[in-house]
């Protein structure tokens, strides 16, 4: 019960200081990769990239002291990552302090979620998400993951548009316009330096040389380049009055949304008041005056929209003055004779009002910045039921994702280790990874396929290995987060570019096909409805489980019915699928999978279809080998299919009849309307008994049958 309740203890049999040794090598390791991994997926999920350092000091050692796997390594993951920025979108612009808030809440009701299913052992409702659904969705995933990356690339800004496709074709415009080509050459430089040291040996810790490498080379060459200058450096007499209608603009948005907010309150107060005659029209008023005021709110957005797009798209030269300060002109209206500093300048402009006396120009790249020293405080994340409410839909389908991956990466380990893996286990120990991770400050979670094959390389032997790693993430943010000051975007999205790409898996469509054609159907369009609806991920599960849903439907409504007859290797095979020769008199048939009330009536009419053909026949043999559970539909319409055939001159017997489906034969008394004569233990027995008295005075020159009755007579 101990080691139930604190699987870690089993680490410490047989436990000595050469297994220390090799955890401790394994935790630093891993340690060296997830440290610049997580940076880039918290960018990925929308946050502040240290974000990704507070998901990465807690949730590691949590996962492990209390899962089933001693490898797996867990944290910020990719798909994880991309599904947590999609889920919180319409809720907050992504990196404010209110989306931050909402990705920690949603860290803790995915594991509450998770432990809730480990608990109460329910991890088999992950069996949900098919393998088809989920090949598909996971190569979009990688697709969208990667392109989502291209204008940290180019080192361009711009808007999302509410599809994906639309926002990479808004970043090629921009690109085609402008280009930071630093940016692209650093980026480029760090994949060159992680696929080929990967191809050296994968060993070596490539993306921490990357990493360090480009940090190196952006603090030697001033990378980043940025000025904050007032809005009168700006030399234009066109530019600063957008700037102040931008503002205005967004100004005017927050005080309506603040307006709508207390309207929001109002009407859940009327909700809660005493009833009166005059509530209903109160409520429609108030619903109006919100309608009318979040059209306002979109109109105003979209005019912010446009200014800041066409304030991105304006290039400047700086131009030198005597106190050494720059002043900016846009590059037509340049004057000649004018000596610029040769950089290209642009805007930086996010989503909030522009401080006018403070406006940040950039001339180079985008390095990460300054991260906070120290360790997050640790906090129970507030709770907010109509925000629990949005959020938990998404909260489920990250939870099943994640553990599919998680689970999937665990087994895989195991079969090679000998390992006993224990899904409920992982739940928990997922679960309790994303509830204690929130309370500091780490967004949701989950087992990394790149780490736990690092961790199991490197030659792990207990989940002590992600401890030492939590420790070392720990040590970063005490002591090293200046270092990373200097760490340059594009190399972060490198970083995701090279991870995805193992994400992307062809032969999972053409292996689905080749199972089942309405697998690969179902895979293929899950992928391209997740593809068109992202950001809306989540859409693209839904179409793929629907579809999965409606396939189990019709399959389980015309399960197959097989007309069987006597083949050359002796054993009763499918009659169409063979070319077998079939008895006049005996037909014999069989049914497989539960007969219930969805296909209860086709059991029906397959049988009046072959009577209706079968001009001599005499007798039924129903195998009822597979049919391993009958409801009351199927139990009526087997009485009325035995009833039928015998008011009309043909008999039926059954044979393979299992206990479940007997005992509910002998409780309905369908058992006596049969017959106990009637009910045989094998097809073979059913053939024997009753083959002479079809064939009494029978033309039928060579029955296919006649065999199993020559054999029965042997064995006798």
């Amino acid at each position: 019960m101990l080691t139930r309740i604190f699987p870690f203890l089993e680490w410490f049999k047989d436990y000595d200081f050469g297994k220390f040794r090799i955890d401790f090598l394994c935790g630093v390791t891993v340690a060296l990769v997830l440290i610049p991994q997580s940076m880039a997926y918290a960018q990925l999920a929308g946050l502040p990239p240290y974000y990704g350092l507070y998901a990465s000091f807690l949730p590691p050692m949590i996962a492990a002291l209390f899962g089933s796997s001693r490898q797996l390594a867990t944290g910020p993951v990719a798909v994880v990552s991309l599904m947590t920025a999609a889920s919180l979108e319409p809720l907050a612009t992504a990196g404010s302090e209110a989306f931050i808030a909402y990705a920690v809440l949603l860290a803790l009701t995915v594991g509450v979620f998770q432990l809730l299913l480990g608990v109460f052992r329910l991890g088999l409702i992950v069996n949900f998400l098919s393998h088809p659904v989920v090949n598909g969705f996971t190569n979009a995933a990688a697709i969208i993951i990667a392109t989502s990356q291209l204008s940290k690339m180019f080192g361009v800004y711009v808007d999302k548009a509410p599809h994906h496709y639309e926002t990479i074709i808004k970043v090629i415009e921009s690109a085609i316009s402008y280009t930071h080509w630093p940016t692209l050459l650093i980026g480029l430089l760090a994949i060159s330096i992680m696929y080929g040291l990967r191809r050296i040996n994968p060993r070596i810790p490539n993306v921490l040389a990357a990493v360090v490498i480009t940090t190196l080379i952006s603090w030697s060459i001033g990378f980043e380049h940025n000025q904050h200058v007032p809005v009168s450096a700006i030399l234009s007499s066109e530019i600063q009055p957008k700037i102040r209608d931008y503002n205005q603009a967004i100004i005017n948005a927050s005080q309506l949304g603040n307006k709508r907010a207390e309207l929001y309150t109002k009407i859940e107060n009327l909700k809660h008041s005493d009833h009166s005659d005059s509530l209903p029209r109160e409520l429609l008023e108030l619903e109006h005056e919100i309608a009318l005021i979040s059209m306002e709110i979109e109109g105003l957005k979209n005019q912010a929209h446009l200014v800041r797009e066409e304030l991105r798209y304006i290039k400047f030269s700086g131009v030198g003055v005597s106190d050494n300060t720059l002043l900016f002109y846009p590059e037509n209206m340049l004057t000649p004779g004018k000596k610029t500093d040769g950089r290209i300048w642009r805007m930086k402009i996010g989503n909030s009002v522009i401080d006018e006396k403070s406006l940040l120009m950039t001339g180079g790249g985008a390095v990460i910045g300054v991260i906070p020293k120290g360790l997050p405080s640790l906090s129970i994340p507030r709770l907010e039921i109509s925000v629990f409410i949005q959020l938990f839909p998404y909260a489920v389908i990250i939870s099943l994702l994640g553990f599919m991956e998680a689970i999937a990466i665990a087994k895989a380990i195991a079969a090679k280790t000998g390992q006993r893996i224990d899904p409920n286990q992982e739940l928990i120990g997922q679960g309790l990874a994303n509830i204690l991770g929130s309370f500091g400050k780490s967004y949701p979670i989950s087992g990394s396929f790149s780490r736990s094959a690092v961790n199991f390389q490197a030659g792990a032997v207990t989940g002590l290995s992600s401890v030492v790693t939590s420790l070392i993430v720990v040590i970063t943010l005490i002591f090293f987060t200046p270092l990373l000051y200097h760490l340059p975007q594009a190399v972060l999205a490198a970083v995701i570019m090279m991870a995805v790409i193992g994400l992307v898996n062809v032969r999972g469509f053409i292996h689905a096909w080749r199972a089942q054609w309405y697998d690969g159907a179902i895979s293929i369009i899950s992928f391209v409805a997740t593809l068109m609806m992202a950001p809306h991920l989540e859409k693209g599960i839904y179409v793929g489980v629907a579809l999965s849903l409606l396939v189990y439907l019709y399959k389980s409504m015309r399960p197959t019915v097989s007309s069987l007859s006597r083949h050359e290797d002796k054993a009763l095979r499918e009659i169409s699928a063979h070319g077998l020769m079939k008895c006049e008199y005996i037909e014999l048939i069989r049914f497989e999978g539960p007969l219930f009330f969805a296909n209860a009536s086709y059991l029906e009419d397959e049988i009046n279809n072959r009577i209706m053909t079968g001009k001599k026949m005499k007798h039924i043999i129903l195998a009822a080998n597979g049919i391993n559970d009958i409801d009351a539909s199927g139990e009526e319409a087997l009485s009325l299919i035995v009833d039928r055939l015998r008011s009309g001159g043909c008999d039926i017997s059954f044979s393979g009849v299992n206990e479940s489906v007997m005992n509910v034969f002998k409780r309905t008394h369908l058992f006596e309307k049969i017959g106990l004569d009637h009910i045989y233990p094998t097809m073979e027995k059913a053939i024997y008994a009753i083959h002479k008295s079809t064939h009494k005075d029978s033309d039928e020159k060579d029955c296919p049958l006649i065999t199993v009755c020559r054999v029965i007579e042997q064995m006798n």
